[in-house]
């Protein structure tokens, strides 16, 4: 036979066929039964168990039966004793007892743990959900890959092929338009033979495969880089979806869709706390019943509502790494607008970076789709949890019982008690927290999740919210908060007591563990998303040290750094500036870095240049030389006047 001091449960990734939420067995008590002997005990009871259920018209997971097999098992009113053996009348008494919980389809408890079981088995926080589909990129796209960089193509009719391999990859990893498009394929063909010619094919494919994988990523970054500038500009971009307007139009509707499920949730929690506050001052059979049924299904709108406000964190987070993507991707856009500026021939030094930044941005833009697409796809499927609340408590019945009730919400309960705050004084060996003197006050990991542990302690389960403000009590590295001052200042005469009773109470309906976040004292149902990184407790910072300081300088300087006083030091710098005219700059590229960066050398022209001997010597034209005879007139009565030339001639002088 069996034990039951074997028998315990923890959500486990990977054990054998199992989803990774799959409780088994592990052997306390080695003497009596091996690890391996429990694993199968508890295997065939999960089996049986989901057997029964299929034939009775129920079809139930693993991981929920071995929740509502632990659930029983703790629950102190179904009698197993931990302690003594595990007899087959105890087995077939656990079996029956799973299966009529588990057929209970009417039950609001029952529709709680699957809520529970079935956001712990789906929801992933965005990092991780990001990084998995990144996984699953490249497990796909790692046969294209393998085609290109295992490929020994020699022939021209082989390089093309190879080149059209090169040309799929890309579309493949950018996901911008269908790889099946004649008109996207042009584009990207026209964008990849901009940065990389077929003629570079050859050595491409002399590279090592690592060096060959890591240039066809950033091909595919700088050709995707490229296609949005071309987008942008009106030139091109078939296929390319307009991602940053899709998610400015989805966020809002995905935000305002969960407002409205977490505003129904918590309409129905503040009237079930109403009529379970009310019925407490009733004995009679009929209404504890009824207020049973109450309490069970304000765990499950609670529980939702928790929910709920983890996708709609999610949500606002997608906003905000939009919103600064957005910013980012204008300024990238606007920066390649500015080096290009109609160029016809710009450095790749230049414009690269810009296009790989472009095309990290773009793969943001879609992560964030995805993201926003699991929130939403996770909220609806959330719904079909509730269906408990309309068939128990229709709307006329619920109009009936609210008669002359007044309905609080948590924001006017919490306004009430806000006035009324603990009196640090009254306590001697109890350490209290209040906003105004811990600095990290809103970052404390609250007991309960938030609620008041003494109402729920001493009203049998009853959920109310807890005020920070009236003060949190510190007691063994963890903080209560409590929803009146009286509540606080019983609890704080004896903890110990109130937390066994929570954890009593907590054992007779199974989900409160996840709600109240029990799991340090039930680590056997622990969520596998907290087994896996558990969150160290955050230690509240009360006291700090800190300073101040005055610049001394608060304009800013107005040192000019090129300044030089000394005149040799200038001649020194002015004969340097003229040896290096007559310099050479010389460059070279190799096989490795001429696909990595443009390289240029400049020389300075040739000039005019003349030389100069110590003689000097000229030549001159001779001067002009006319006679002019018989201007003092003679014998003759008239003057005759005679011209006579007597300039050597040229080739004389």
């Amino acid at each position: 036979m069996t034990p039951l001091s074997v028998l315990w449960f923890h959500y486990y990734p990977g054990m054998c066929s199992f989803p990774r939420s799959l409780a088994f067995f592990s052997a306390n008590n080695r003497s009596r039964m091996s690890h391996t002997q429990a694993e199968n005990v508890i295997k065939n009871i999960i089996r049986e168990i989901g057997q029964e259920c299929a034939m009775k018209g129920q079809t139930v997971s693993e991981t929920l039966v071995a929740f509502i097999v632990k659930a029983v098992v703790l629950d102190p009113r179904n009698g197993f004793n931990v302690d003594r053996t595990l007899t087959k009348a105890d087995v077939q008494k656990l079996i029956k007892l799973s299966i009529d919980r588990l057929l209970d389809t009417g039950n609001p408890s029952l529709d709680t743990i699957k809520m529970q079981v079935y956001f712990d088995m789906n929801y992933t926080n965005r990092v991780e959900l990001i990084n998995e589909q990144h996984r699953v990129l490249e497990s796909r796209l790692a046969p294209v890959s393998r085609e290109i960089t295992d490929n020994r193509a020699r022939t021209r009719e082989e390089l093309e092929s190879v080149y059209r391999k090169i040309v799929s990859y890309v579309l493949l990893r950018s996901g911008l338009g269908s790889p099946t498009d004649i008109r996207v394929i042009r584009e990207a063909t026209a964008a990849l033979q901009s940065v990389f010619p077929q003629t570079e094919l050859a050595a491409f494919l002399s590279l090592s495969k690592k060096e060959k994988e890591r240039q066809l990523k950033e091909l595919t970054m700088i050709v995707t880089g490229i296609r949005l500038f071309n987008k942008n500009c009106g030139k091109g971009g078939e296929g390319i979806d307009d991602l940053p307007g899709i998610l400015e139009e989805a966020i809002p509707a995905a935000s305002h869709h969960i407002d409205l499920e977490l505003h129904a949730s918590q309409e129905l929690a503040y009237r079930y706390t109403a009529l379970i506050e009310m019925m407490h001052h009733s004995q009679n059979a009929e209404m504890e019943l009824r207020m049973t049924m109450l309490k069970e299904v304000l765990y499950n709108v609670r529980q939702h509502e928790a929910f709920l406000c983890l996708i709609l964190s999610d949500v606002i987070t997608c906003a905000q790494e939009v919103d600064m993507m957005h910013k980012q991707f204008d300024a990238q856009m606007e920066q390649l607008k500015n080096v290009v500026q109609a160029k016809t021939a710009v450095p790749t030094s230049l414009v690269y970076p810009i296009f790989i930044a472009l095309s990290n941005l773009w793969t943001s833009f879609q992560d964030e789709i995805l993201v926003l697409s699991f929130l939403n796809n996770l909220t609806v499927s959330l719904q079909q949890f509730l269906g408990s609340h309309a068939l128990i408590f229709p709307e006329d019945v619920m109009e009936s019982l609210l008669e002359d009730i007044i309905v609080k919400t948590d924001q006017i309960r919490l306004k009430e008690s806000a006035e009324t705050k603990v009196n640090p004084a009254d306590f001697t060996k109890v350490e209290w927290l209040f906003p105004e003197t811990t600095v990290n006050f809103s970052q404390l990991v609250i007991q309960y999740h938030g609620f008041c542990a003494y109402t729920f302690a001493v009203k049998d389960g009853l959920l109310l919210p807890g005020n920070p403000s009236i003060g949190v009590l510190k007691h063994k590295e963890k903080f209560y908060v409590f929803s009146s001052k009286e509540a606080a200042y019983t609890f704080a005469e004896n903890p110990e007591k109130y937390i066994k009773m929570t954890a009593e109470k907590a054992k007779e309906s199974a989900e409160l563990i996840q709600l109240l976040e029990l799991h340090q004292q039930f680590e056997s149902l622990a969520p596998y998303s907290q087994i896996r990184a558990k969150e160290k407790s955050l230690l509240p910072i009360t006291k700090c040290d800190s300073s101040t300081q005055t610049d001394t300088h608060i304009l800013p300087p107005t040192i000019v750094k090129d300044y030089e006083w000394n005149e040799w030091e200038l001649r020194r710098k002015a004969i340097k500036l003229a040896n290096l005219r007559k310099m050479l700059t010389h460059s070279m590229q190799t096989n490795l870095s001429h696909m990595r960066r443009d390289n240029c050398s400049q020389v300075y022209p040739m000039k005019d240049s003349g030389t100069q001997t110590k003689r000097e010597n000229s030549s001159n034209v001779p001067r002009p030389q006319i006679f002019l005879a018989g201007l003092r007139g003679g014998t003759p009565p008239t003057t005759r006047m005679t011209k006579v030339n007597l300039t050597r001639a040229v080739d004389e002088t």
